[in-house]
């Protein structure tokens, strides 16, 4: 997980980023470290702490919006951000015990050898830099501070897995993953499910007895008063004395005042709709389907349309299975059919291919000894499969049996038949770009056996009832 943290470590903090190194966090909230004294410390590293002010200048830095940490406390948000800044503070930490410097003059050169600083002769211009300056909105030292922080970044991983470099055969297995062909016995599945006009009447209705609640559609009865500033305060725009009724309307709601007392007090005109429900593709307002998708009965509700407020009470639900006459709803049991009887065909082929019990004469008993063949000639030919079931197939071996698709979803029973390699030379153009790719993969090994010393290197805790109070501020 260290490669996460080097590649934050190399680029700009955008949106919420989370480099996480770590190092499991050790929730507490009582006693001990953060009782007293220490109570506004979100989180410790070892003996170093984080105080909710630490935290505070990083969401700050973070340059995200307020609203959207609101929106995002759910999802985890404020404990993804203490997460990037605990695995910022460990790199510090890292860097600070390792003893690495940047002097002042490897720094100036760093700045002087910039391609952003250069002029059309290739020298340093001063003008481009305090240009730069100021059109980021930032002080040369908080610059320059920036920048040595990113060059010793840059040194902790170069130690961590500098001087790595894959042998020829890393390199060849890396190239040969990729280039190797492929040739497959494929056979289409679509001429093997059962077709949707084929099932009984008795299969229907079968279905239908076994699934007849999930079949049921709801409907509801409902009304409502569409709120504006022209029929609630007498004018067209958004004013100060709008928003305080809106607040009066919903403190109203609050006390339990009954949808018609509110309606009445205000002289709101209301609708009434009965037995309603939602048909696909139905061209209606999307208040209609925001209550729609609402299960409270006899429950004043206000909704913000933005232009409009809506005022609405659900008077009742029912939830009423459709007549078997219906052809819409035959015809959407004759869908469902079809997929379930779909699925578990796949199902069980999938299930006999991973127990190695689908053999060659099966595949040629089902294809009928007519199957088609074709040679996939990279991990990027996706001109008869889709990608994702391309690179599937590429990790998979020869004379394995595949359930794979295409980009129109069709389902395909495929079997590998052979493999063909060709070893890469290192006069190839594209030699290099494999030899990075070797490289990487001993680095991130390299990167794990580190993060496992890290794990052991530094204990972090973090104060949960601290935590959750800095969240509830959000809220």
């Amino acid at each position: 997980m260290l490669n996460k943290i080097r590649n934050f470590a190399n680029t700009k903090a955008a949106g919420i980023l989370v480099a996480i190194l770590i190092v499991p966090f050790v929730l507490w909230g009582m006693g001990g470290l953060f009782s007293g004294g220490n109570k506004n410390n979100i989180a410790k590293i070892n003996n170093k702490s984080i105080s909710t002010q630490d935290f505070q200048i990083h969401l700050n830095s973070s340059k995200i919006e307020l609203e959207e940490i609101k929106n995002n406390i759910e999802n985890n948000i404020i404990e993804e951000l203490l997460t990037k800044l605990i695995s910022e503070k460990i790199i510090v930490m890292e860097i600070q015990d390792l003893n690495f410097i940047i002097s002042d003059s490897t720094l100036n050169k760093r700045i002087k050898k910039s391609e952003n600083f250069l002029d059309e002769s290739g020298k340093f211009s001063r003008i481009k830099y305090e240009k730069f300056l100021l059109s980021n909105n930032i002080s040369a030292p908080e610059f320059e501070f920036k920048l040595r922080q990113d060059e010793l970044r840059k040194n902790l991983f170069d130690y961590i897995s500098g001087g790595v470099s894959s042998p020829l055969f890393l390199t060849n297995n890396s190239f040969n993953d990729q280039t190797k062909e492929l040739t497959l016995n494929y056979l289409n599945l679509t001429n093997f499910y059962k077709k949707k006009e084929d099932f009984t009447d008795n299969e229907i209705k079968k279905f239908i007895e076994d699934n007849g609640e999930k079949l049921k559609e709801k409907f509801i009865g409902f009304k409502y008063s569409k709120i504006t500033p022209k029929n609630l305060i007498g004018l067209d725009e958004f004013s100060n004395l709008f928003f305080e009724k809106i607040d009066e309307i919903e403190n109203e709601i609050s006390n339990g005042i009954s949808f018609e007392n509110i309606s009445k007090k205000y002289n709101l005109e209301t609708f009434i709709e009965d037995d309603f429900k939602i048909n696909k593709n139905e061209n209606v307002d999307k208040f209609y389907k925001k209550i729609y998708k609402s299960s409270e009965i006899n429950q004043v509700e206000l909704l913000d349309e933005n232009d409009f407020y809506i005022l609405y009470e659900i008077t009742n639900i029912k939830k009423v299975l459709p007549n078997l006459k219906d052809e819409k709803f035959i015809s959407k049991i004759n869908e469902m059919l079809f997929n379930k009887s779909k699925f578990e065909f796949n199902s069980n082929l999938i299930r006999k291919i991973s127990e190695k019990k689908f053999t060659q004469n099966d595949f040629e008993k089902l294809s009928n000894n007519n199957s088609s063949k074709i040679q996939i000639e990279s991990i990027n030919d996706n001109k008869k499969f889709s990608i994702d079931s391309v690179k599937y197939l590429y990790s998979k071996s020869k004379n394995d049996f595949i359930l794979i698709s295409d980009n129109e979803k069709n389902i395909y029973l495929a079997k590998i038949i052979n493999i063909s390699y060709e070893n890469i030379s290192k006069t190839s153009e594209n030699f290099s770009k494999y030899k990075r790719q070797a490289d990487n993969k001993i680095k991130d090994t390299v990167y794990d056996s580190y993060n496992l010393f890290i794990n052991s290197k530094y204990k972090v805790k973090v104060n949960e009832k601290t935590l959750e109070r800095v969240k509830n501020y959000f809220r």
